[in-house]
């Protein structure tokens, strides 16, 4: 076959610039979709508990660093506190971690935002000075410090004692504290006998009286009722509740590239927490002074955690809703949210 120096210079520049093209196409493919668009911030909040633990190391590790140029961890200290931090468009939350009724209640009150993952599925223990407590209804009579008047976990230990044929108001002499850390500060005092706890105060609670894992002489507190298996005995469910999750808002709500590089990272994240208790009770003590690394590592071990993302969840989630909403409509926001609540990726 006779080609002359001009066509074969036409044939090879031709191929050239496929070959560059095929080259580029490549590595735009490889790149991050989010690389061109770098975000000058990414703002995420939660309280001091197992759903935040992998928000903090996420911040301490750097996992976003390729997303934005400053990533940061706000802590809220209450529900109040939270549903001002949800609700205030000048705190440019971008995921916030959440009761899950909350998250369902801010949602159907007009709230923008959108369920993306639970991941906490019940870390709530009755503790007590008495080891022969061992059921809700050997409390009755009783005095017993609930954190969180009407939010969690007073809501869970109100449907399980209903469950169980127990009047909360009735049978129970409830004092109301401001969170979990009080109740456990009370028990510590010895100026309380009787708490339901959440992780990782029950562990500080043991910790600090030399409870655990058991005193040898005398242990001064009990873990006793464990809520979660009361959860599903009485309602014939796995002994797990969908209690705690991350919500996406802000920013993140028109981003879904930034949703799903936040989940992967969250999961990550997560894992990590869960194998190597010790340093992630370290890394969790440094922001918080009532907390110490071995009673956080300790929580760790015990608590009851699993990444789920919310289109996965969502059966679970209207079973808990749906147990609230028949208490208490206004829990959940006075119906059970629509589609819309739970994130779905894009396809």
């Amino acid at each position: 076959m006779n080609i002359n120096r001009p066509s074969l210079r036409r044939m090879l520049g031709g191929c050239l610039s496929a070959a560059a093209i095929f080259a580029s196409a490549l590595t735009l493919a490889a790149a991050p979709a989010f690389a061109v668009e770098k975000l000058s911030k990414i703002t995420l909040s939660g309280p001091f508990a197992a759903v935040s633990y992998p928000l903090i190391h996420m911040v301490d590790s750097g996992a976003l660093k390729d997303v934005a140029e400053t990533v940061e961890f706000v802590p809220w200290k209450d529900p109040d506190q939270l549903r001002v931090l949800a609700m205030d468009s000048k705190a440019n939350v971008d995921f916030i971690a959440m009761p899950s009724n909350v998250a369902a209640n801010l949602y159907n009150r007009g709230v923008k935002l959108q369920l993306v993952n639970v991941s906490t599925w019940g870390v709530l223990w009755m503790v007590s000075r008495d080891a022969n407590l061992k059921t809700l209804a050997d409390f009755k009579d009783k005095e017993v410090v609930m954190p969180f008047r009407a939010d969690m976990p007073d809501i869970v230990f109100q449907v399980i004692a209903e469950k169980a044929g127990l009047d909360p108001k009735r049978d129970f002499k409830l004092r109301y504290v401001g969170s979990p850390l009080d109740a456990m500060q009370l028990l510590v005092m010895r100026r309380a006998d009787h708490a339901l706890l959440s992780e990782p105060a029950v562990s500080m609670a043991l910790r600090k009286t030399k409870s655990f894992p058991v005193s040898i002489i005398a242990p001064e507190l009990f873990r006793s009722v464990d809520l979660q298996r009361e959860w599903g005995r009485l309602l014939q469910r796995p002994a797990r509740i969908p209690q705690a999750g991350i919500a996406a808002m802000g920013q993140a709500l028109g981003d879904p590239v930034l949703v799903e590089r936040f989940q992967k990272a969250y999961a990550a994240s997560l894992k990590w927490c869960e194998t190597k208790p010790d340093e992630c009770g370290a890394m969790v003590a440094k922001r918080v002074e009532m907390l110490t690394a071995e009673g956080v590592a300790d929580s760790v071990r015990i608590d009851n955690t699993a990444f789920v993302s919310a289109q996965e969840a969502k059966p679970e989630l209207e079973f808990f809703f749906g147990q609230l909403h028949a208490r208490q409509p206004a829990l959940v926001g006075g119906k059970l949210p629509d589609a819309g609540f739970y994130y779905a990726p894009k396809k």
